[in-house]
């Protein structure tokens, strides 16, 4: 996709919060000051470091189900000491990893219904860190390769650019790096990958304190900005040709965030053209958000090729004994995760069926009125599917079939008409905030 049809197409895309009724209310969010997400996501559940006393913990939830998550709901408790970042398996979506003060790192295995009671032995305990752990990533095109870091080694050293956090642009061999100048002003650089003597770019954003967590899409070349106690989070598209980076918008919401996790492309919902969500943590309200960025359509009736090109597939395109030993695949094919269509029924390219079923065919298999894992949820009206994908048919039971087009077709004109009023409304929220802010920066002014 080039940079200037990705300018065009992705230049008017809105935020869109979920309304309450489709949030996860009475968690009970960590209080750690670590400068992590403490949020994970993948198509089929969410997991979200907690507040305890005597150890560390954290809980998973199922996506499908939104509401109140009871106090009682069973938690993943193995660490000793608080739980500092948790990681889903890319490859496998009932494996996830957390690390803790303790100096250990853990892999635990969920069920596929989820958890009914507290999982306290871990599949795998892993020793070999004297200092707290305090943040893992797992290895996103080669299977079953974990990285944990413990401290800073400070081997890339800024004169006038303090570093937070660095993200790989492999598509464009660039990195990006958010930090602070040396003027106190956070600030994000974009450096090139072959000659790191001198950035690319620096751009100052404004005086906060708060570390800002970059989040890149190949997909649709854009970086998100989010800062931990922010309440906004910037949106830019970039290219490999200069001015390398160009401002796209702003999300603004009332609520800061304490921290946020990311939805894989193949758990997004493409019949309403989103491209990114954020899952985002509001301690104040105990609250986890899911923030949706859509393209706004005038007819989104089908599947839009043009914005979902072939995206990063749940299948490892190597192993870790290739990886380990320094091989390469074929130098002649694009270096990268293998790839998939979000196209409805489509198949990941060159992959075979994985050991882990997933997230649609687990669910599938599932009878709809049999939900094993809301022992711990309050049921009322706001148990909605249709905040799901209808790519995965993750709904629990299939709508009445119309018995003519006509009315399959006055449904989803309907349903276009609604979407529209939506993104409408959320765009005169987000205009009104910025009037109002402008106002009392004027205010101020005089």
């Amino acid at each position: 996709m080039s940079q200037r049809h990705s300018r065009v197409t992705f230049h008017h895309v809105i935020g869109k919060a979920a309304v309450k009724g489709r949030c996860y209310h009475g968690l009970s969010i960590t209080r750690s000051v670590q400068d992590n997400q403490f949020c994970a996501v993948n198509p089929r559940f969410i997991a979200v470091v907690t507040e305890c006393t005597g150890g560390g913990a954290f809980v998973v939830i199922s996506v499908r189900h939104t509401g109140r998550v009871s106090p009682l709901h069973a938690r993943v408790c193995g660490h000793s000491a608080p739980v500092l970042d948790v990681k889903w398996d890319p490859f496998n979506d009932l494996r996830v990893a957390s690390c803790s003060e303790d100096c250990t790192v853990k892999v635990w295995d969920i069920p596929p219904n989820g958890l009914k009671a507290d999982l306290k032995t871990p599949s795998k305990d892993l020793s070999a860190h004297s200092r707290r752990v305090s943040i893992i990533e797992w290895h996103p095109t080669a299977r079953d390769l974990l990285l944990s870091s413990a401290y800073d080694c400070r081997e890339f050293g800024c004169r006038s650019h303090k570093v937070s956090r660095v993200l790989f642009l492999w598509d464009l061999k660039m990195l990006v790096s958010t930090g602070s100048s040396c003027w106190n002003q956070r600030q994000f650089v974009l450096w090139d990958l072959e000659d790191l003597s001198e950035p690319l770019l620096e751009e100052d954003l404004d005086g906060g304190s708060g570390v800002i967590f970059p989040f890149y899409d190949a997909d649709t070349h854009m970086l998100y900005l989010a800062g931990k106690g922010d309440a906004n989070i910037r949106y830019y598209a970039v290219s490999a040709v200069k001015p390398y980076v160009h401002f796209l918008s702003e999300y603004r919401s009332p609520c800061p965030q304490r921290g946020l996790g990311v939805m894989p492309k193949r758990g997004l919902n493409t019949s309403a053209c989103e491209i990114f969500r954020f899952y985002r943590l509001l301690a104040v309200k105990d609250l986890l958000e899911p923030l949706s960025f859509c393209v706004p359509r005038k007819q989104s009736e089908g599947f839009q090729e043009d914005i979902y090109p072939m995206t990063a597939a749940n299948e490892p395109a190597m192993t870790p004994d290739e990886w380990l030993m320094g091989q390469n695949k074929d130098r002649s094919a694009p270096v990268g995760p293998l790839l998939m269509s979000l196209r409805p029924a489509a198949e990941a390219l060159g992959t075979c069926p994985s050991e882990t079923e997933t997230a649609a065919d687990q669910d599938a298999e599932q009878p709809p009125d049999i939900i094993a894992d809301l022992q711990d949820w309050t049921e009322d009206d706001t148990q909605s599917h249709d905040w799901i994908s209808s790519r995965f048919g993750l709904s629990r039971g299939k709508a009445p079939a119309p018995e003519t087009e006509v009315p399959l077709r006055q449904q989803e004109e309907i349903q276009h008409l609604q979407e529209q009023l939506k993104q409408r409304d959320e765009r005169i929220r987000q205009l009104e905030l910025e009037l109002m802010n402008t106002r009392k920066h004027m205010r101020a002014s005089f």
